[in-house]
């Protein structure tokens, strides 16, 4: 059953439209909303999505750089990865300086399943920021970085 469309002029939505965090909230809700549909089809969510997009930028990684960098529960990581390796798209090797550590690596067909989705990632964005101008859309993507940064910092 869906609910009834919400009016945008009860006093309780300008209220929560007035606060920028709770339009945030509910943009990166849609965002991730949109992005998961696309990539029901692979069997993947958004959780794996930025593990594999991590693990392309770098030459691997500890489980424990992976819950620190994206800000995951240790327990989550283990289980993304387990579903990673299963699909062939990240495998767990020995840590080069380090034998008893394990790093996590993306392979050649993790690399492959990125860049199809280069274009689906395009049309969400698309998508959510239809309203937007060119010049709009890259002053909203300065601030959201700068306000990124200070917030991972």
């Amino acid at each position: 059953m869906n609910a009834a469309p919400i009016d945008v002029d009860e006093p309780w939505m300008r209220g929560l439209h007035a606060d920028t965090g709770y339009l945030l909230y509910r943009l990166g809700l849609r965002s991730g909303q949109l992005f998961n549909t696309f990539l029901q089809e692979s069997g993947l969510r958004l959780r794996h999505y930025a593990v594999l997009r991590f693990l392309a930028t770098s030459e691997g990684a500890l489980q424990r750089e992976l819950s620190a960098r994206l800000g995951y529960d240790p327990s989550a990581i283990v289980g993304l990865v387990d579903d990673l390796e299963k699909l062939g798209f990240a495998e767990r090797r020995p840590a080069p300086d380090d034998r008893r550590s394990r790093i996590v690596v993306l392979t050649e067909q993790g690399r492959a399943f990125l860049r199809g989705t280069d274009e689906a990632g395009l049309r969400v964005t698309n998508e959510l920021l239809n309203p937007l101008g060119d010049a709009e859309r890259e002053t909203l993507h300065a601030l959201l970085l700068r306000i990124a940064g200070d917030a991972m910092a």
